[in-house]
């Protein structure tokens, strides 16, 4: 009577252990989580910006405010968290304060600056400085004179890697065009002025 228990349940261990073992087969574990690497900053870029302007005349109660837009472009070298780079940028502004008789404006200006930023994943934070120009007119009973002066800028920015070509950014800029000598105020005149502007970049 044993050997027959005994037979049985061999029989049924022999008959259920492949079911076992067959749900007990290992789970694949997820492998580790892998970062995607963010996109490099070497290569050339082209972009559109717009923003705002605060500007302020010397000698002069004006201060020419406006809105601002344009097109960039430039280039950057990136070795390891560092990026160096060189861009030039063209803007159109509404910028103009009227006083008195006086009104000021600043049509449009340029600039060509270096950079030099720091990467942090897909963010490049960064300054930049360099050369200024720019148109200036002056209207004062009817007459007007205009001058396109230089001078330089300086500031910063945040820019982010969007995707593996496109790009957002946001920027301030100091800028002084230097002081001319006006017939129509009979005294040196110069803007300056602080701008906020907000623009993307496709790079190729």
């Amino acid at each position: 009577m044993n050997k027959l228990v005994a037979a049985a349940v061999t029989a049924g261990a022999v008959a259920v252990s492949p079911a076992i073992a067959a749900d007990m087969r290992p789970v694949p574990m997820p492998g580790p989580y892998v970062a995607v690497p963010a996109p490099g900053w070497t290569g050339a870029y082209v972009g559109l910006n717009a923003g705002y302007q605060f500007g302020k005349v010397d000698n002069l109660p004006l201060k020419p405010n406006g809105v601002l837009g344009g097109i960039q472009g430039g280039y950057n070298w990136q070795t390891g968290q560092f990026v160096l780079g060189a861009e030039t940028d063209l803007q159109l502004s509404s910028a103009e304060d009227t006083f008195a008789p006086y009104q000021f404006s600043n049509p449009w200006f340029g600039t060509l600056r270096g950079r030099i930023g720091m990467t942090f994943s897909n963010v490049l934070v960064y300054a930049t400085g360099g050369l200024a120009y720019g148109r200036s007119r002056l209207t004062f009973a009817g007459l007007t004179e205009t001058h396109t002066d230089a001078g330089w800028t300086a500031g910063g920015g945040i820019e982010v890697g969007l995707t593996p070509h496109w790009s957002a950014k946001v920027e301030y800029l100091y800028f002084d065009l230097g002081n001319q000598s006006y017939v129509l105020t009979g005294t040196n005149n110069g803007l300056t002025s602080n701008l906020l502007r907000f623009g993307v970049n496709y790079r190729f």
